[in-house]
């Protein structure tokens, strides 16, 4: 065989791989971005209260960060292929069995299950797909990749509110099952075994148990604390159990003859800055779509459809992005766009922030949106490519587990910081409001405040994405 045609078979198996990916990455972003939609809808029906209700979106969040580095692990153990297929047909089957449900605590503990197999899939996507692409061609399929996501959030929000509007809210999650089911099959066919001699051995089960302590608590904490108090049982709980948790598990993983964090990696220059920046971008941009949108309504008095249509913007821009960002990589280096996109995202940060008033014209804002999806399109698959190039097959898992656990920790960490922040200069009787988008409708003098918030809340972001900017910089090898 000629080497010509080993490299059009490896291609073509490589873009086979990406559309097994891909579709599984489009059903677990239309999955979530349709449920954020028909959640009113699946509150009423089934009697939730507020606790339940933000449970249902707030236990799928928690679940899959904590158990990506677990599964990470695991996959190196035993296989990316058996992982990804297992991670499939969770996902999918507790989507029938939360259609199923009785009640809204049964639809939590089915989005808990849909979470575990959604950590099997993500922590598995980037590997299947850096493992499966020449070099030369990797940034291709990982701009494609990244782009399913957005394909995901374009189209999950009205496919939601469509789904619980005129079949019902049982088939926001049933929608699933169909999608899933021809995954799982061309997952099947496609996806090739690994040899077995590719895979390391071991299982650290303390420090398996010591990650899901530690971060779960870390995690609960921060996404509980904006609407309980930093005084409340549950937060003060999650803080206390990563605090102790934290040096036990540094610990831990210091002497483990298979440590499920190789905290080795971080001596790494490029590793330790590349999951850095990941993680600095993801606090910057996480919540970037709702903040708008909750602008408009909040403070332009839209209804919910006008803002969701005023923000596609970002998610439109962040797609062709993504694309175009693995063809740029055949003209610059992964690394360099990294620090291009980072420093896109700033100035779109700070482009709201400099127009930001209870007056902004549109196209004002739509500007810092699209420049904000540019630079995020851009920054998210060159960012993972210069993480994950060059590494061995047996650790891509890992090491994908680990970078995507960062990020994830971020956009918790930045959904909890932009909601403090903007509604820091209010009266705390006037909150709910704020995220019902009724403050409109009251004085002027409150949706004043609110717009204080705004400024406050962009000038940290902006500030954060300096940061990603420095990092990506600190990352750059110079040779």
């Amino acid at each position: 065989m000629t080497a010509t045609t080993t490299t059009t078979t490896s291609l073509s198996y490589a873009w086979r791989t990406l559309s097994v990916v891909s579709l599984a990455s489009v059903l677990t972003g239309l999955g979530g971005s349709a449920i954020n939609v028909a959640l009113p809808e699946i509150a009423r029906h089934t009697g939730a209260d507020a606790t339940a209700a933000s449970w249902i979106l707030l236990g799928f969040q928690l679940t899959t960060t904590v158990l990506m580095v677990v599964f990470g692990r695991l996959a190196d153990l035993f296989g990316r292929r058996r992982m990804y297929l297992v991670g499939l047909a969770t996902y999918t089957g507790a989507a029938l069995l939360a259609g199923l449900a009785p009640n809204a605590w049964t639809i939590v503990a089915m989005r808990v299950l849909q979470a575990a197999g959604a950590a099997m899939l993500l922590t598995n996507s980037a590997a299947l797909v850096s493992d499966a692409f020449p070099r030369e061609r990797l940034g291709e399929g990982m701009g494609v990749y990244v782009a399913s996501f957005s394909i995901a959030g374009l189209i999950g929000p009205t496919l939601g509110g469509v789904l619980a509007e005129s079949l019902g809210w049982r088939w926001v999650f049933w929608f699933n099952v169909p999608i899933g089911i021809i995954c799982l099959a061309w997952g099947a066919i496609v996806l090739r075994r690994p040899p077995a001699n590719e895979r390391e051995s071991g299982l650290d089960a303390a420090g398996s148990a010591l990650v899901l302590l530690t971060l779960g608590g870390l995690l609960l904490a921060l996404s509980e604390y904006t609407r309980l108090g930093w005084d409340h049982p549950l937060v003060l709980g999650g803080l206390v159990a990563f605090v102790v948790g934290l040096p036990l598990f540094v610990l831990r993983e210091s002497r483990a003859a298979y440590p499920v964090v190789d905290l080795s990696l971080f001596r790494e220059r490029a590793f330790a800055f590349g999951t850095l920046a990941s993680f600095l971008n993801a606090v910057a941009r996480m919540g970037m779509v709702f903040l708008v949108a909750l602008y408009f309504q909040a403070v332009r008095g839209d209804d919910p459809v006008q803002a969701g249509l005023k923000v596609l913007p970002l998610a439109i821009a962040a797609m062709v992005a993504s694309v175009t960002s693995g063809f740029l990589q055949r003209l610059m280096s992964a690394r360099a766009l990294a620090v291009a996109g980072a420093a896109t995202t700033t100035c779109g940060l700070v482009v709201l922030l400099s127009v930001m008033s209870v007056s902004t014209p549109y196209p004002a804002v739509a500007t810092g949106l699209v420049l904000i999806g540019l630079g995020s399109g851009v920054f998210l698959p060159s960012n993972t490519t210069a993480i994950l190039d060059g590494l061995p097959s047996n650790r891509l898992g890992i090491v994908n587990a680990m970078r995507l656990m960062l990020q994830n920790t971020g956009n918790v960490v930045g959904t909890g910081l932009v909601l403090s922040v903007i509604t820091a200069p209010l009266p705390a009787a006037l909150h709910d409001q704020v995220f019902a988008g009724t403050l409109a409708q009251l004085s002027g003098e409150a949706v004043g405040q609110l717009v204080t918030g705004y400024r406050w809340a962009l000038t940290t972001m902006a500030a954060i994405s300096v940061l990603t900017v420095l990092a990506c910089l600190a990352r750059r090898r110079t040779a």
